[in-house]
């Protein structure tokens, strides 16, 4: 017995939303032929289910996480795209979890409200912040920016731009293109940076910056750009105390990645034989924890001191 009209056309819808997890928009089915009636009769049947105004599960089970983000998406409307968190998700950003997904659109464009999503009106898009291929979402660079003007506290605003670089959705130079020219409404200073910290890596923090950062908590001013000769040929310090035998390795985001861990590991233990204190500071973590850090280094020199009285 041949298939009838009605289940040919659930055969062609359900081909259909294969490349969007199982989900389309009622538009989407009347172009396949399917009426508003027929739509509404299978949701009726249970066979289908209404996730929205625009958008229809072909199945009446949980949403996948790709299904919300077309959802998201479609029930915002026209012009709206992923982006922060979100569109970094989407580009592949994996460890970082969020209750809710983050949807831009042009400042032309009155959004409604839709439950789970988080509706942010951006005042410019330039050309080609938005990629065409797949689902509409900003490149990771715009997506990182605008992700840590987004975020709650400067702790996630540096992990946004911190796990972004590190799993490698995006690189230095487009990073600082896009803070330049997309400027956020809060911790504007900050984000200028920490995008600088990320992306030029230790050198971003200037020899005469760590000195100020020291001499305001009454911490000596340490010998810089000191050179050693290592085990392995020789060593490179960031900042040295040399005359307490103190190290202070201060660490970009491209310490990350790589073999670099492995190289600075192996710098570090050499040192340790050789007797030196030797500090790990992330750069990052030093712009958060200012504080933490530089007492770690004043109680290091107090301890290289009663060493040597000893």
């Amino acid at each position: 017995m041949s298939p009838t009209p009605r289940s040919q056309l659930r055969f062609a819808a359900a081909q259909s939303a294969q490349g969007h997890d199982g989900v389309l928009t009622r538009s989407a089915l009347l172009e396949l032929g399917i009426t508003h009636q027929a739509t509404a009769r299978e949701v009726a049947a249970g066979r289908w289910r209404a996730q929205g105004r625009h958008t229809i599960a072909l199945h009446t089970g949980e949403l996948s996480t790709v299904a919300q983000r077309w959802r998201a998406v479609w029930e915002v409307g026209a012009g709206a795209a992923l982006d922060g968190v979100s569109a970094l998700q989407a580009a592949g950003l994996t460890g970082f979890d969020t209750d809710v997904i983050h949807v831009s659109v042009p400042a032309t464009h009155r959004p409604p409200h839709v439950p789970g999503v988080r509706v942010h009106v951006v005042c410019a898009r330039d050309e080609g912040d938005v990629l065409a291929a797949g689902i509409p979402r900003t490149r990771p660079a715009v997506a990182a920016i605008r992700g840590a003007h987004w975020a709650v506290s400067d702790r996630q605003a540096a992990l946004v731009v911190c796990m972004a670089a590190q799993q490698r959705l995006l690189t230095g130079h487009a990073l600082l293109e896009a803070e330049m020219r997309r400027h956020g409404r809060t911790r504007r200073a900050f984000i200028r940076t920490l995008v600088r910290d990320v992306a030029e890596g230790a050198q971003a923090l200037g020899e005469l910056d760590f000195a100020r950062l020291c001499r305001l908590r009454g911490i000596p001013g340490p010998t810089r750009q000191v050179v050693r000769q290592g085990p392995r040929g020789r060593i490179y310090l960031d900042v040295a105390w040399e005359e307490h035998g103190v190290v202070a390795e201060i660490d970009g985001a491209q310490h990350r990645q790589g073999l670099a861990v492995t190289a600075d590991n192996l710098r570090r233990n050499d040192l340790q034989i050789g007797g030196e204190i030797t500090l790990a500071i992330d750069l990052v973590g030093l712009r958060l924890e200012t504080d933490a850090f530089l007492a770690q280094v004043k109680a290091a020199l107090s301890v290289a001191v009663l060493r040597r009285v000893s």
